[in-house]
């Protein structure tokens, strides 16, 4: 089970005002009101060194508090007859092509529809307890808006080898994106490591390389063409952070289109963007390569890019004429 989490602060001015503890911290924080509610009832929070009782009382700007979050109790994943689209099987693991929109295992706010709820009932009971109950099977993730490859362990050897290679960087993984503008230099390297948001728990951020918090994080990336006010560019990982590529692509001033979190489009795409209903990241993970746990062998996989983004490039291909 992974350790409890600290959160550690001072309560924000409030132009002068004492306010709520639970508003207090919770926009101190990032959590929710309900969440910081629900850890102040179970003795999990100290404001100004001594426990909190009340999440009505009243504190004032500059308060120290302590948070202790402990662990995401396990999802009791059940198994759902949800399509797949399935580029590898065998009896060690399974490669999928993962929609836009789905997530990858279940959470708070995301009980079903999962890819582990679909991957239990595809799989007929192999998972059961591989990589532990809550992600049966699971290595690896990439975002609920991000579509691609993914792989998951049927088997434990199958899962101790799949994650010894994600561990050492040795897992080939190149994504397809669109981004905001033209990256310059047209092909690079971008190493900034990337950890977890002061202001926004919600969101990660890239951190000075002097940095003890957050992960070394890698990216490669080429522009492979130009439209008007943005560029399909290449990423290739060396390591796998969360929202790496959203993030990096973010810190040099090309965000992603679509992206909600890491910044807006371009003005002049906006209604481009609005006529064709594009929501999310364009983001694709287009290959997934790595030695096979049990037989050796190199193996490497492709995924077209899915139909949202090939519209969005076709239309931003139309107006470059």
């Amino acid at each position: 089970m992974s350790p409890s989490e600290i959160i550690t602060g001072t309560t924000a001015d409030s132009a002068g005002r004492d306010v709520r503890l639970d508003r207090a911290l919770a926009d101190a924080s990032g959590l929710s009101r309900a969440r910081v509610q629900a850890l102040i009832a179970e003795g999990r929070v100290e404001v100004g060194g001594s426990p909190a009782t009340s999440a009505s009382a009243k504190v004032a700007a500059g308060t120290p508090f302590r948070i202790t979050v402990p662990p995401a109790a396990a999802a009791a994943a059940a198994p759902e007859n949800i399509p797949l689209v399935v580029a590898y099987e065998d009896e060690h693991l399974i490669v999928v092509d993962k929609p836009a929109g789905m997530v990858v295992h279940p959470a708070a706010g995301n009980p079903a529809g999962t890819l582990v709820n679909a991957l239990l009932h595809h799989c007929a009971g192999q998972l059961s307890g591989i990589g532990g109950v809550a992600r049966p099977g699971i290595v690896h993730r990439i975002d609920k808006d991000t579509s691609g490859l993914l792989v998951v362990a049927k088997t434990d050897a199958a899962h101790e080898g799949l994650t010894a290679q994600f561990a050492a960087h040795s897992v080939h993984r190149r994504y397809l994106a669109v981004c905001a503008g033209h990256p310059s230099p047209a092909e690079g390297t971008i190493d900034a490591r990337i950890g977890r948001s002061d202001g926004d728990r919600k969101k990660m951020t890239v951190l000075p390389k002097n940095s003890s918090r957050g992960k070394t994080a890698v990216t490669h990336y080429m522009v492979m063409e130009r439209f008007d006010h943005a560029g399909l560019i290449e990423c290739r990982l060396e390591t796998g952070r969360t929202h790496q590529v959203r993030v990096h692509c973010a810190s040099i001033g090309h965000a992603l289109l679509g992206d909600p979190v890491y910044g807006r489009a371009p003005k002049p795409l906006r209604p481009l963007l609005d006529s064709l209903g594009f929501a999310r990241q364009a983001l694709h993970a287009a290959e997934l390569g790595f030695v096979h746990p049990a037989s050796g062998e190199t193996l490497r996989f492709r995924a077209d890019l899915p139909p949202d983004m090939v519209e969005l490039i076709d239309e931003l291909r139309r107006c470059n004429r």
